[in-house]
Order: structure tokens, then C-alpha cells, then sequence
């Protein structure tokens, strides 16, 4: 049986030919752990499940490595954290056994490995100070920032000029930066936030940006040997199979995921199929809380079993968008039964 994938680096469907056959390699970037997952967030988590499930058929489960990260360090975490006036790891331990709970009700078989980006901190240190001795990175004012001018096809994913790019998204313009598109690998923290020692020998402790974690979380559980030993030389060899994720995260943040990890270890790419989920909307309109139809798959699934959920969910195609409507539901539910 051949597999056909679109890619979205190349904009064209391919044979899907992996790296080692014994070894197939796919990492999907996870849910930050602050609130219960809201029905979107849990689309890619549908769709990368239904592909696990189809290489694990083609290779073997045994054969079939699927990385799935848990970001447990972001302003988001923090900011719950101090709202709810709980410790940050007892926020993230709860909302993530919450999330656990979610999925598993949704017939998604849980990954190969769920790595924490907190446990990842020296892994984003080593690739950080790669960068900077390779001239990609600089420190300033005991941030360390990626130099967005210094990769020449920088943008090769998203595919749009750098201008248009930077409107797009909300580009922190700071004083120290030497270029306004530069983004932050490693920034100091305020009283109260988690903290870490810095990298190259910076003297405030700090924290890592949000764009560093997934290179470095796909660095070690992908792209070690089976001792555990991290590769350091430039290969293209050392990239990975597939990488998935929604369409939102396409710039930034693999966008930035790409430039860190190519830059770092001298590779002409970090994986070899680029693979994103579409958008979700709900009753034709944008999902939001002022708008009152923000729905967590917790509360869904008070109303709704399980499975109708997970079949409405791919009753769409999983690159076009789709909007999430109860008559869709209604329409699920009566195709199961």
C-alpha cells in the first residue's frame, strides 16, 4: 500500500518514503497546560491520532515513534497560576491529567512519549548556545534573541514575504533587538516565574521562549540513538519524518522551529513532511468566549458521547475548515446509532 501525504513545505501531496522503515518518526506539537482543552485544541490531536494509528498498520507498532509535547512553562501558566493562587506544577499536573482524561475519551490512543518542556531546559540551553556560537543568536540585556537576517530562506514554510509575515503576527519590538523580526530564544525571569540558570554565562536566571522547546524536545526523542546520546555533528541525516501541528502554527512558531533547528545543526531542513489541520470554527463563526460558543471537550462530552465527537470531528476533511455546529453533531450521533 503506498501512503501519499501533502506537505505543507512543498504545497504538493508525495509518497511518503520514511527515513527508517523500522524506525518512523512523527511529532506533533501538544497543548499548553494551563486550562481545560477547548475543542479546537484537541483537532490536531484527532487527526495525528488517526495517522499514528495508520503507520503503526503499515510499519508496525512496534516501529512507529510519535512524540507529543506537554508545554508546562508559559505567561499563560503563570498568569492561571497566580489567578487561581496555586503552585504553577500542581496547575499543570491537574490540567494535564484533565487533558489525559479528554483524549482518551475521544479514542485517541495515547503517544509514544509526551515529553514536559521543563524537563528539556538543558537540551534548549545546548541548542541555544549553538546558535550563538554559529552567529544565529546574540545576547541582549540577558535575553537571547534568534537573527532572523542571518537565515537566508527564512519564511520558506509559510511562504509569504517577511512583511507580510510580521503584520500578520505580534512581533515584540524591544530597544535591544537588532532586527524587528528577531525572536526570543531565552529571556530573563520576573520575581515569582519558574527560572532556570541561563546560557552562555548570562547571570540572571531565566526561562526559555516558547519557539525553542519543540526543537529541542524533538532533538532528544527523535533524533538520539537508542542509548540516548544526543547527535551533535551537522548531518541532514539527523531530521526526523513528519511534523504536525495546526494550521495557526505555522508561522511563528514552526516557522521559528525550522530556522533554530536547521541553523543549529547545519541541515537543510528538520523534517521531511510538514503536515497541518485546518482551522475550526463554530456555528459559522470564529469560537469565543465573548461570543458564547467557546466549548471545552470536557463540556461536550457532559452532552455527547465520546465517539460522536471524535466521528464529527473527521467528518471534515482534515486540511479544509470545518464548522462545528450541533446540527453536525445531531447528524453524527444518527449516522453511529
Amino acid at each position: 500500500m503506498e501512503l501519499r501525504l501533502y506537505d505543507t513545505l512543498t504545497r504538493e501531496k508525495r509518497l511518503f518514503q520514511p527515513i527508517d522503515p523500522k524506525r518512523v518518526r512523527m511529532y506533533v506539537c501538544g497543548p499548553t497546560v494551563y486550562d481545560f482543552a477547548h475543542i479546537g485544541n484537541v483537532r490536531p490531536v484527532i487527526v495525528f491520532d488517526v495517522l499514528f494509528r495508520l503507520l503503526r498498520h503499515l510499519y508496525g507498532e512496534g516501529h512507529v515513534s510519535y512524540v507529543r509535547n506537554i508545554t508546562d512553562v508559559d505567561d499563560k501558566i503563570n498568569a492561571r497560576a497566580a489567578e487561581r493562587n496555586i503552585d504553577i506544577r500542581k496547575l499543570t499536573e491537574e490540567t494535564y491529567a484533565n487533558f489525559k482524561a479528554d483524549v482518551t475519551a475521544l479514542g485517541c490512543l495515547p503517544p509514544t512519549v509526551e515529553p514536559r518542556a521543563t524537563d528539556h531546559i538543558e537540551e534548549m540551553k545546548a541548542i541555544i548556545e549553538r546558535l550563538i556560537a554559529s552567529g544565529h543568536a546574540y545576547v541582549a540585556e540577558d535575553n537571547v534573541l534568534f537573527s532572523v537576517p542571518s537565515m537566508k530562506n527564512y519564511g520558506k514554510l509559510s511562504n509569504r514575504p517577511l512583511d507580510e509575515m510580521i503584520a500578520g503576527a505580534r512581533v515584540d519590538v524591544a530597544p535591544y533587538k537588532r532586527d524587528a523580526t528577531d525572536f526570543v530564544l531565552w529571556k530573563p525571569s520576573k520575581p515569582g516565574e519558574p527560572a532556570w540558570d541561563a546560557p552562555c554565562g548570562i547571570a540572571q536566571k531565566g526561562r526559555p521562549g516558547w519557539h525553542i522547546e519543540c526543537s529541542a524536545m524533538s532533538w532528544k526523542r527523535l533524533i538520539s540513538d537508542f542509548s540516548g546520546r544526543i547527535r551533535c555533528e551537522p548531518a541532514d541525516k539527523d531530521v526526523f519524518d513528519i511534523h504536525g501541528g495546526g494550521i495557526d502554527l505555522v508561522f511563528p512558531h514552526h516557522e521559528n522551529e525550522i530556522a533554530q533547528s536547521c541553523c543549529a545543526f547545519g541541515a537543510s531542513r528538520m523534517a521531511n513532511v510538514w503536515m497541518h489541520n485546518g482551522f475550526l470554527q463554530v456555528e459559522g463563526e470564529k469560537m469565543s468566549k465573548s461570543l458564547g460558543n467557546f466549548f471545552t471537550i470536557r463540556e461536550l462530552l457532559a452532552d455527547w458521547p465520546g465517539e460522536v465527537l471524535r466521528f464529527n470531528m473527521l467528518r471534515t476533511h482534515y486540511r479544509q475548515p470545518i464548522d462545528w455546529t450541533t446540527k453536525g453533531l445531531e447528524e453524527s450521533y444518527s449516522t453511529l446509532e
